[in-house]
């Protein structure tokens, strides 16, 4: 086994202060402020405290919830659904799942409302501290749509607000969908009248807008402020905002709708960010105002609009201008950096969420770092850190990543176009069917698999692509390697190396001295674009035997991410 020479503490707080340093000496911070896969974000306030939940979709824990007291700087503090009886993900697709949460707290309790596509349908959670325990679901039967929020009066009402079908279901066109709002008994959790429709279609129904959704409510001056997300989630994406003087309307929309788009610019743009919306809306402590949101960063070619990092939360200021909010107000395109919210005062963060950075887990603690997600929710306990010290042992087990059951993977967000995942594994195999390594992964049928498994000349090195063929395994053989010794559990070390639209992968018994075993893989493969899906590239520790019964077990002694985005060099 190499040497540590790192603690995954130091070596994290390095990556993390040089992050910070940039900030600070800039008086800037970075966008997005979560970078990768953290879509759909909502925020809300607590004394000097801020809170951001995002949706997980069909991945485990569910729901992550991020404290801040700058706005700029995270800290990871929990999931919301972290128990299995609270979040059953089986059969789902990757894309389906947890849609759109939103948080709130009122009277020292916190508020998480969300969708379970394909399952319960929409629910509350509740909990007196922000990183749990969490209830289990209350489930809301009555309420047909998703997305739904909670707003709570000054009267002492309380309204969930969420996106639901065309009146009497009889939609005008495609994409023809309402925000309804009903009235709940915030003590029971249950709701107590009919529901009413506030926007039908969009901000102007005779031009067909599609996909209003997101909804979100908040009073400032006398007005009831409603916002939603318009033109769907893609390059059309667009924030709008209505305002009236009762909660239940009639609500008249803001004349120069949208508060946020990115949709007309030129596509040829350096570094755009495109998809833009799904906003929310915070004041800080200062006076100002600041709005999360969600969007994309293509890579190059930029006018192709190819991204394998999915939907990422940004941060931007919000101006007021003639009693209406509007998010990003000096510039047309969103910024990589803004001027800092205010003071930097969040204090110590165990891993940095934007900027480049570099991040190493050597798995010497006794429990995964948060940041490590799974596929599905977990019903056995088939990983450990404790069966060889300073490894995660993982567990062979029938399941795949190509199938709708918890497969034995263990993943963290790419959070880059320009980055890699590199590990250290020792494994036997003991048959063909029995592989481990490093996955990127998109969706159950756009991955690649680096694996070390056995042929009939013995241990080798092999890449996998996914394909739609259930006899193959769900994946097709592009390249092997016969490994140059036989010695059984030694090190092999995996590398997946991203540049934009190109993978390159690579194996060897020494970090610094690697064989490049493929290059020029098309990395678009696993983008938003051709997978379609609402998630973004993951890196997966890995291993299967391929829907066979096994006894055997793989050994990862190290993991490391590096992101290097030309932005922000």
């Amino acid at each position: 086994m190499e040497k540590k020479y790192f603690t995954l503490v130091s070596f994290l707080m390095l990556a993390f202060l040089s992050n910070v340093l940039f900030s600070q000496n800039n008086g800037k911070f970075s966008n997005p402020i979560l970078s990768g896969f953290y879509p759909d974000p909502s925020i809300c306030k607590v004394g000097s405290d801020y809170y951001i939940v995002n949706s997980t979709f069909s991945y485990f824990p569910g729901i992550p919830i991020f404290h801040s007291k700058d706005l700029v700087n995270w800290r990871l503090i929990g999931h919301v659904l972290d128990r299995p009886e609270q979040l059953n993900l089986d059969g789902l697709g990757v894309s389906r799942g947890i849609f759109a949460p939103t948080i709130r707290y009122h009277k020292g309790i916190f508020y998480v409302t969300c969708t379970l596509v394909d399952g319960g349908g929409n629910f509350i959670v509740t909990a007196a501290k922000p990183e749990g325990p969490w209830s289990n679901p209350v489930w809301l039967p009555q309420v047909n749509g998703i997305d739904p929020c909670l707003f709570f009066d000054d009267g002492g009402k309380t309204y969930l607000l969420y996106n639901s079908d065309a009146p009497e279901n009889k939609p005008l066109y495609e994409g023809h969908r309402t925000i309804r709002i009903c009235e709940l008994d915030i003590e029971e959790l249950k709701v107590v009248s009919e529901n009413k429709i506030l926007i039908n279609g969009g901000v102007d129904i005779s031009q067909k807008p599609v996909w209003i959704e997101g909804p979100r409510i908040f009073k400032k001056d006398g007005f009831y402020y409603l916002t939603a997300a318009e033109g769907g989630t893609a390059e059309d994406h667009s924030q709008v905002i209505f305002r009236s003087l009762k909660v239940d309307g009639p609500y008249i929309p803001y004349e120069k709708n949208p508060i946020l788009t990115q949709r007309n610019l030129d596509p040829k743009r350096k570094y755009p960010v495109t998809c833009t919306g799904h906003a929310d809306f915070i004041q800080a402590d200062n006076g100002s105002w600041w709005s999360t949101f969600l969007g994309c960063r293509p890579y190059e070619p930029f006018e192709e609009n190819y991204y394998n990092t999915g939907r990422e939360t940004f941060l931007a200021p919000v101006k007021w201008i003639n009693g209406w909010p509007v998010i990003n107000p000096d510039f047309t395109e969103v910024q990589y950096h803004y001027p800092l919210p205010i003071k930097h005062v969040t204090g110590k963060v165990d891993i940095p969420y934007n900027g480049n950075f570099t991040l190493r887990d050597n798995f010497e603690k006794n429990k995964l770092h948060p940041s490590w997600i799974f596929l599905r929710t977990p019903r056995e306990k088939w990983y450990d850190l404790t069966s060889k010290k300073g490894f995660l042992s993982i567990k062979l087990r029938p399941e795949t990543c190509s199938g709708k059951k918890n497969p034995s993977f263990i993943a963290r967000r790419q959070q880059h176009s320009i980055s890699y995942g590199e590990t250290s594994l020792q494994f036997i195999p003991q048959n063909e069917n029995e592989k481990a390594g490093l996955l990127i992964f998109q969706d159950e049928t756009h991955f690649y698999y680096l694996c070390k498994s056995k042929n009939e000349n013995g241990e080798v090195v092999q890449l996998y692509k996914s394909n739609n063929d259930s006899t193959t395994n769900n994946m097709e053989l592009i390249t092997s390697k016969k490994l140059d010794d036989q010695t059984g559990g030694k090190e092999l070390i995996l590398k997946i190396k991203v540049t934009g639209e190109e993978f390159a992968f690579y194996y060897g018994r020494k970090p610094n001295n690697l064989n490049l075993l493929k290059d020029k893989v098309d990395a678009t493969f696993l983008s938003i674009k051709k997978a379609w899906g609402f998630v973004g590239n993951v890196y997966s520790l890995y291993a299967t035997s391929l829907g066979l019964p096994s006894k055997n077990s793989a050994f990862y002694d190290w993991f490391e991410y590096l992101g290097k985005d030309k932005v922000y060099r």
